[in-house]
């Protein structure tokens, strides 16, 4: 049994609390790219998404920390399989905020790295 990665999803960065606006000035405006604002549901723990070709760029507001929520994102085809997997491995794994169009988890590499998996749901 293996992961079946099928692409990177997407990357959240983090910014200071309150400084929104600004990075959506920056990144819809002097980036150009364009705010994901009608997903049909309100966006986990006050997040900005913006379209970035075919991947999506997360933006969300975190106090400085040594375990930073910053991440990459990739979309797998057995989630179910990867958290066999991963646990198997003695990985600990945490359950994320739902998102009605996806299943997710992340879980920490060794080196402290957060990395999130997604199963699209139909």
């Amino acid at each position: 049994m293996k992961i079946e990665f099928e692409r990177l999803n997407h990357i959240m960065l983090c910014i200071p609390p309150g400084a929104e606006e600004a990075a959506r000035a920056f990144y819809g405006g002097v980036l150009g790219l364009k705010e994901l604002r009608e997903t049909g549901y309100p966006l986990p723990n006050g997040a900005i998404w913006f379209a970035m070709g075919d991947i999506e760029l997360h933006i969300r507001a975190e106090e400085p920390s040594e375990q930073s929520q910053r991440h990459p994102a990739f979309e797998v085809k057995n989630l179910d399989a990867a958290w066999e997997i991963l646990e198997k491995n003695g990985i600990a794994i945490r359950q994320d905020s739902p998102i009605p169009d996806r299943k997710r988890f992340s879980f920490r590499d060794p080196f402290g790295n957060r990395i999130e998996l997604i199963e699209m749901l139909a």
